[in-house]
């Protein structure tokens, strides 16, 4: 395979209005796609390219397929002093996560404790920015979300949970970097294996497995993922689905392996205000008093520096706002593709 890297840049707002009008003229409801796609791109700017604007071809399939609905109406459908539930009516996963980020929020700010369920919406991409927006707002929060089977459950040879991530924020004194994790449950994200398929590049033997179920080293032959660490990786995922579709009334791998069917995706945000534990003032003080601490310990040899989680995402974040985002050739291919599909008038920087 290519290792040519052969990628073009281009400028944050630039990327985002392109990515809105693709998703609009995709079907998407014009609100829904500017949401979705400054979560895209939110995820381009830190590097995570496996949940940027490459999913656009595949959000379009989604909601030409019914998968997603672009004109869907989202609703409260129970709610229970600290807890509420969304049905998300198949919404982009985009808006109906940041629904439940603001309902989570708004309950916390009542009970100390927020937790939001939205079952029955769509792919949420890179779930730190949902969290991130509850660490602005000044509290905790965790984010998690549940699909149907993409991953190998450990001691077998086929797909029996997926990729479930989680996140987990916490705001600190500068209100530009807030502390946030952000990880799959796969030991690597599905959409890694579609960025070095875009970018033309091999994979790790350790990625994933082919149909047969044997490890291979080339994206295109992906069948599914495998779990980080094993037995861990693939038990935090069921756990996962225990706590975001079971509980919130939407079970997805029972569907898929019982079944068969697609019962779409689910969601949970919990925020957490530290009002409730004292002052507010205490836990951005302390969550700086812990980072300076990490930050101080000697980095290892041939590493310049210890960083906190999400850091070096928000590094390469102001450096991209300056210098402009890279995509990737195939990346580019796709989305000029839909462009010429639709319409739509692709941006000089990607010609």
């Amino acid at each position: 395979m290519s290792t040519e890297p052969a990628r073009r840049v281009i400028a944050k707002d630039i990327l985002e209005a392109f990515s809105a009008s693709l998703l609009e003229a995709g079907g998407f409801r014009a609100d829904y796609a500017r949401q979705s796609a400054e979560l895209l791109v939110w995820a381009n700017l830190r590097g995570a390219d496996s949940h940027g604007v490459l999913r656009i071809p595949r959000y379009i399939e989604m909601a030409e397929l019914g998968i997603v609905k672009g004109d869907a109406k989202p609703e409260l459908s129970r709610e229970f002093g600290a807890v509420a539930v969304i049905d998300g009516d198949r919404v982009p996963g985009a808006t109906g996560m940041s629904m439940a980020v603001d309902k989570a929020v708004e309950l916390a700010e009542k009970f100390g404790i927020g937790l939001c369920s939205i079952v029955r919406t769509s792919h949420a991409g890179a779930i730190g920015y949902f969290t991130e927006r509850v660490a602005r707002a000044g509290m905790v929060g965790i984010a998690m979300t549940a699909s149907k089977p993409l991953m190998v459950y450990h001691g077998s040879r086929v797909e029996g949970v997926s990729t479930n991530p989680i996140s987990i924020a916490a705001p600190s004194r500068n209100a530009a970097r807030p502390i946030v994790l952000d990880m799959s449950t796969a030991a690597v994200a599905l959409g890694k294996v579609m960025a070095a398929k875009d970018a033309g590049k091999s994979i790790p033997p350790d990625w994933g497995v082919d149909s047969k179920g044997i490890a291979t080293t080339d994206p295109t032959r992906v069948k599914a993922v495998l779990p980080m660490a094993g037995p861990k990786g693939s038990g935090l995922s069921l756990m996962i689905e225990i706590l975001v579709s079971v509980l919130g009334g939407n079970p997805l791998i029972s569907a898929a392996l019982t079944d068969k069917r697609d019962a779409g995706f689910n969601g949970l945000i919990i925020a957490l205000s530290p009002t409730a534990f004292g002052p507010r003032d205490h836990l951005e003080d302390e969550v700086d008093r812990l980072a300076r601490a990490i930050k101080d310990l000697p980095p290892a040899l041939g590493t310049d520096d210890v960083l906190l989680p999400g850091e070096r995402g928000f590094l390469l974040a102001e450096r991209r706002l300056q210098e402009g985002i890279p995509l990737a050739h195939g990346t580019i291919g796709r989305l000029s593709e839909e462009a010429g599909k639709r319409g739509i008038a692709v941006p000089p920087e990607l010609r």
